[in-house]
């Protein structure tokens, strides 16, 4: 059997969602868990084929540099987003230490708490507004080093729209 998140709504219609290697059940709240399991059961063959195609396209896309192209993604990363870090830091009014380029697995971006920042090179493969939202998010560190509300609004006062930008981050990040 297929692992999966079940979500139920007021839907009136079930509906699988495969996203990278996560598969979702969106359901009606009053549909037995015996008719989800069925429903899964006879989408199998069609779940099984786009979580391969996924793994495919993750796997390309991670092998599709050569290694020079990859050393001109880090030095474009180091200085666009260290650009990037300048102009937000003196909208924002902070200061930051160094700037470092990395692959990370799982992050986008860190801030330590010397203000020390972290960038993925994949994020040059995202939309510059993306781009704009993970270096906002890692200087409004500099001043609320957590994620609370008040974290939060010193993101919207320099992004008003970031939340469309850290949905985008959610839902394609995995693709990147």
């Amino acid at each position: 059997m297929i692992e999966y998140k079940l979500c139920r709504s007021n839907r009136k219609t079930i509906a699988i969602q495969v996203r990278g290697q996560e598969v979702t059940v969106r359901a009606p709240q009053n549909a037995s868990k015996d008719f989800v399991e069925e429903f899964v059961r006879s989408k199998e063959n069609w779940i099984r084929r786009h979580l391969e195609e996924n793994r495919t396209a993750e796997k390309k896309k991670s092998d599709e540099l050569d290694p020079q192209q990859k050393a001109e993604m880090y030095e474009n990363a180091r200085i666009v987003l260290k650009r990037k870090a300048l102009d937000f830091a003196g909208q924002m009014g902070v200061s930051f230490g160094r700037i470092t380029i990395k692959e990370q697995k799982t992050r986008w971006g860190s801030c330590s708490s010397r203000g020390n920042l972290n960038f993925n090179w994949k994020l040059m493969l995202a939309p510059e507004e993306v781009q704009d939202y993970v270096v906002v998010h890692e200087l409004a560190h500099l001043k609320e080093m957590n994620h609370s509300p008040a974290f939060y609004r010193e993101v919207e006062k320099v992004m008003p729209d970031y939340r469309l930008w850290q949905k985008w981050l959610r839902y394609y990040g995995k693709m990147l």
